[in-house]
C-alpha cells in the first residue's frame, strides 16, 4: 500500500490552481472561472464547513456538482498535490456515507478525477440524491476506507439552508450541459502504476 501512496503522490505532484473569490449563499460558497476563449463557466458550489479537516492538503467538503444533467451531492477534495497523497488512497478504497435528514443513508463511491478526489452517487441513487438535496436541513457524512481519519465513528453533521437558492444561482451561471466534462476517472491501481512507468525514461 505504501507503493500506492507513492504512485498517487507522483501523479498528483502538479501545481494547484489559484483560488477565486466566492459568492456566499447561506452556508454554500459558489465560485466560478470563465474561459475567455469559449465563455464557458466552470463553477464550484461547496459547503463552507469541511467534512474532514486536514493538517496538510485540501479538506474534504460537501459539494454540489453536475452529473448527467442533474445537480447531485458529492464529497470532494480538490487539487490534490504531494501533501494530499493520503486523500488519494480514498480513490482506491474509499466510500462516503451520506444521509439527508431522516432519509436512508446512501453510499458514494470515491474515485480520482484528474487531480481531485470525487465521491459521487451511483447512477441508481442519483434520482433520490437529486430529490432529497434541495430541501434537506441536515446532512450526515462519514468517510470509510484507507485515507479516512482514524476513529471517525461519529459522522460529521452539516447544517443546510438556502440550498435551492444556491442551486438556482449555479444553474444561472452554468446552465445544464455547459459544465466542462469531468476528467476520466482513475480507479485501477494497476493503471496508475502503468502510467507512472510510462512517465519514467
Amino acid at each position: 500500500m505504501r507503493s500506492a501512496a507513492i504512485t498517487l503522490a507522483l501523479l498528483l505532484a502538479l501545481p494547484a490552481a489559484a483560488g477565486n473569490a466566492a459568492e456566499e449563499i447561506g452556508p454554500w460558497r459558489l465560485s466560478c472561472v470563465t474561459d475567455r476563449m469559449t465563455d464557458r463557466s466552470d463553477c464550484t458550489l461547496r459547503h463552507r464547513d469541511p467534512v474532514e479537516r486536514s493538517a496538510v492538503g485540501p479538506a474534504l467538503t460537501l459539494e454540489i456538482l453536475e452529473r448527467h444533467g442533474q445537480l447531485l451531492p458529492a464529497v470532494t477534495a480538490r487539487e490534490l498535490g504531494l501533501d494530499g497523497a493520503a486523500r488519494g488512497l480514498l480513490a482506491i478504497t474509499g466510500t462516503a456515507q451520506l444521509r439527508f435528514d431522516r432519509n436512508p443513508m446512501m453510499e458514494l463511491p470515491c474515485g480520482l478525477e484528474g487531480r481531485s478526489l470525487v465521491c459521487a452517487p451511483r447512477a441508481a441513487d442519483a434520482p433520490r440524491a437529486a430529490a432529497e438535496l434541495p430541501g434537506a436541513e441536515r446532512a450526515l457524512v462519514r468517510m470509510t476506507g484507507l485515507g479516512a481519519q482514524a476513529g471517525a465513528a461519529e459522522p460529521t453533521e452539516l447544517r443546510l439552508s438556502d440550498t435551492r437558492a444556491a442551486m438556482e444561482r449555479l444553474r444561472r451561471l452554468q446552465p445544464p450541459g455547459s459544465a466542462p466534462p469531468p476528467p476520466p476517472p482513475v480507479l485501477d491501481l494497476r493503471e496508475l502504476l502503468g502510467r507512472l512507468q510510462r512517465l519514467m525514461p
